[in-house]
């Protein structure tokens, strides 16, 4: 394989070849598909598709400073948010509020398994070891007894003194974790958010009694299927936003020792791929 055709393959998958995706029927068709993307592109730029350059059907001129409050963006953001309601994906947090990594429903049980809570109905309680503050258990409660309920709202149940930056990184901490989920956006409100467990139970089960080692495995798999071939570097910085690097590794060297994975030359590199079925022989009859 080339470079040139790598670029291609992905172009194609991702829907920046001029097939652009504008209903619902081809949004549920193309998160499954790629399992991952992100809403909008980013600075650094990652190799993950983004929903606006599908929306658009092409990677070029798409805007790249918050992206989120450009014009072009209004109608893809919506298009998404339409998955969001359907259940069809699900948001995570990869450190920007505005440009969340989506999810495909058929993944995010795997996703879960690796960094949700393994007692997902045990309230959050703050303290020394806790990851949450006093502040993010507080909008915890508020969520579990009223969610959905979008930001504005949330605002008013706290009550004054509470300002909007101290409530978004309360909700960065809950949805770090999958406490929470974006489930809606108006933009007289802002985003709704729910209590995870209660708006996705069946996924939420399904990740807590999943391995570690097995979520992993599936969602390195389907990261390859979504990239069609990456380097060791690509997949360990990737998903060491959610587990330690050395477990990236090891999942990575059983599944090459499986053979579920392999090796493939691109140009002068030397990249991962999932292995590809081989069609069965039929013996022939006398």
């Amino acid at each position: 394989m080339t470079s040139d055709e790598l670029i291609q393959l992905r172009r194609e998958k991702w829907h920046v070849n001029g097939n652009p995706v504008r209903t619902l029927d081809d949004a549920r068709s193309f998160i499954e598909s790629v399992g991952f993307c992100l809403t909008y592109p980013s600075q650094p730029p990652m190799s993950l598709p983004t929903f606006l350059g599908a929306w658009h059907g092409s990677d070029e001129r798409l805007p790249q400073h918050r992206a989120f409050l450009d014009p072009r963006a209004r109608d893809a953001t919506d298009l998404m948010v339409r998955l969001l309601r359907d259940k069809s994906a699900y948001e995570a947090n990869l450190g920007d509020e505005n440009n969340a990594l989506l999810l495909s429903a058929s993944i995010f049980p795997y996703f879960y398994t690796l960094v949700g809570d393994r007692n997902p109905k045990q309230a959050p309680q703050p303290g020394p070891r806790s990851p949450y503050s006093e502040l993010a258990c507080d909008t915890y409660k508020i969520i579990h007894r009223k969610g959905p309920i979008s930001k504005l709202n949330l605002l008013d149940e706290l009550g004054k003194g509470i300002s909007v930056p101290a409530l978004d990184k309360s909700l960065a901490e809950l949805w770090s974790k999958l406490r929470i989920i974006r489930v809606d956006y108006l933009e007289r409100e802002g985003a709704s958010w729910d209590v995870l467990h209660r708006w996705a139970p069946d996924a939420v089960a399904e990740g807590v009694n999943c391995s570690v080692n097995s979520a992993l495995s599936a969602l390195l798999s389907k990261y390859l299927d979504c990239v069609v071939a990456a380097d060791q570097q690509e997949l360990e910085s990737f998903f060491g936003n959610f587990v330690p690097r050395s477990k990236v590794r090891e999942a990575v060297n059983a599944l090459l020792a499986a053979r579920e994975l392999n090796f493939v030359h691109v140009g002068s590199r030397s990249l991962i791929e999932v292995t590809q079925a081989q069609p069965a022989h039929r013996s022939g009859t006398g």
